[in-house]
């Protein structure tokens, strides 16, 4: 059932193969899309091992092909192969980098610092929990003593 005024398409519904139906080799994509496919891979293998053997006759945009220019200041692309890259090279990070990682070591100090109790707040809390462990037992005491001045009485009334 179609929605507003115009039509769909004849060409149907989308259909997109899963992994699994690729890695069979049961997509239902059509054949000479993959034949095609294998034409563009050997067509970049020919033009890579081209690139490699000449570099000076590289193509050129616009005017470029028809004026030279020998600027000092022009700075050509390299494109790295992924063979050529050197893995042990450290990149610099950059400062929000640098001082995102210092922010969360000082803060992974504060807490160590604050589980062995060394920190002001550490202390402070500290002696705050103590003061009311103390103010806990003398209550827990007194009901002690009142609960055994009770039992008293009733033992001393129902003489």
């Amino acid at each position: 059932m179609g929605r507003g005024k115009f039509k769909g398409k004849p060409t149907g519904r989308r259909h997109f193969s899963t992994p699994e139906e690729m890695l069979a080799g049961t997509s239902s994509r059509p054949r000479t899309f993959r034949q095609e496919e294998a034409e563009e891979v050997e067509e970049e293998i020919e033009s890579e091992s081209e690139e490699e053997s000449g570099d000076e006759s590289e193509k050129r945009k616009g005017t470029e092909g028809v004026i030279e220019i020998s600027n000092p200041n022009i700075v050509k692309k390299k494109n790295l192969k992924a063979r050529d890259v050197d893995l042990e090279k450290t990149t610099e990070l950059s400062r929000r980098e640098r001082e995102e990682i210092e922010k969360q070591k000082s803060h992974e100090r504060w807490m160590k610092m604050q589980e062995q109790g060394k920190t002001e707040s550490a202390k402070k809390d500290l002696e705050r929990l103590e003061l009311i462990r103390q103010q806990r037992a003398e209550a827990a005491k007194k009901r002690e003593e009142e609960k055994a001045a009770k039992e008293s009485k009733k033992v001393e009334a129902g003489k």
